[in-house]
């Protein structure tokens, strides 16, 4: 079987107007990249993101999408990944069928359980148990294929319980877009395989917040365990799966070697084990597209996310592999 084709996405956090967003999603669309994705965080600057360790995330998740597939033709657009806590499950299930309507079938829809405890904290909300918030999450996917269906909907579980109405609109792509489930813990990723059609490997943000441990439970011999939790979860399915990354440390040129170096310090990894880590790429063009594929072979990723602060330098990698 041909390996799957590489797709290429950008993150953005950011935008200093209206204007501004429109014409960073044109120059995405522009440069060969498949997909614009936000991030789903509320809070602003303050003591709460200090301690989160998280970048800012300015933009609102929704209208920013809306705006960035107004903007473009051809470019999807997602988020990496809603917070299912945030909004009601029936909420977000109406808000990604219109988005997908009005970008006439660009909207790939990202869930995930929530992670970032001092963003709960601000917010005043309760941060169940890993346990809890991945069952819920199991339920809002459930919730939201059951909107897109365009059957009557009668759901009652311990988490969501939604009844007597048919959801509206129903959305461009059928049975409903393609939904990618993150994480990096054992059931999520389970989860992931059993019900969606992109699997986003992260880290394993158990700590509530970003930092070393995370990076560390990412290396190559755990990207591999955490792939086996998706076979687990996917069964016979598993070959239907895109499975995506995010690519968050990446340097393209002459100071990659530096880079390689001081993360694989910070991080408390040698350098050739953050020169390998799957959320890492360093050096040349040409020696970024080689580990891709590599990478492609080894763990079957094929879908890579990078930040907006990289995407111009990453975009002779895009031209090179999107699509091969």
């Amino acid at each position: 079987m041909p390996p799957r084709p590489f797709r290429f996405a950008v993150q953005s956090f950011s935008a200093e107007s209206g204007s501004a967003w429109r014409e960073r999603a044109r120059r995405v669309e522009e440069l060969g990249y498949a997909c614009l994705h936000l991030a789903d965080h509320i809070i602003g600057p303050g003591p709460a993101l200090e301690r989160s360790m998280h970048p800012l995330q300015e933009l609102a998740a929704v209208p920013a999408m809306a705006v960035a597939a107004e903007a473009t033709s051809t470019l999807r657009v997602g988020c990496r990944v809603f917070c299912q806590d945030y909004r009601h499950p029936a909420v977000l299930a109406k808000e990604a069928a219109t988005l997908d309507l009005f970008s006439e079938g660009r909207l790939e829809l990202g869930l995930g359980a929530g992670w970032l405890e001092p963003e709960y904290a601000a917010l005043g909300m309760r941060f169940d148990p890993a346990r809890v918030r991945i069952d819920r999450l199991a339920e809002t996917v459930a919730l939201v294929k059951a909107h897109m269906s365009g059957k009557p909907i009668d759901q009652s579980g311990e988490h969501v319980e939604v009844h007597e109405y048919t959801g509206v609109p129903l959305p461009v792509q059928r049975p409903h877009p393609p939904i990618m489930i993150g994480g990096g813990s054992r059931r999520v990723l389970a989860l992931a395989g059993r019900e969606a059609d992109i699997v986003s490997l992260n880290f394993n943000n158990r700590a509530g917040v970003l930092g070393p441990e995370g990076v560390k439970l990412s290396t190559s011999s755990e990207t591999e365990r955490k792939l086996g939790w998706v076979r687990e979860g996917a069964g016979a399915r598993m070959a239907d799966l895109e499975i995506e990354i995010g690519a968050y440390f990446t340097f393209v040129g002459d100071g990659g070697d530096a880079a390689a170096k001081g993360m694989a310090g910070a991080f408390g990894l040698t350098e050739e084990e953050m020169r390998a880590h799957p959320h890492g790429l360093f050096g040349s063009v040409d020696s970024i597209c080689q580990e891709l594929e590599r990478r492609r072979e080894c763990f079957g990723i094929s879908y890579i996310t990078v930040t907006d602060d990289v995407m111009e330098a990453f975009a002779p990698v895009v031209e090179r592999l999107a699509g091969q």
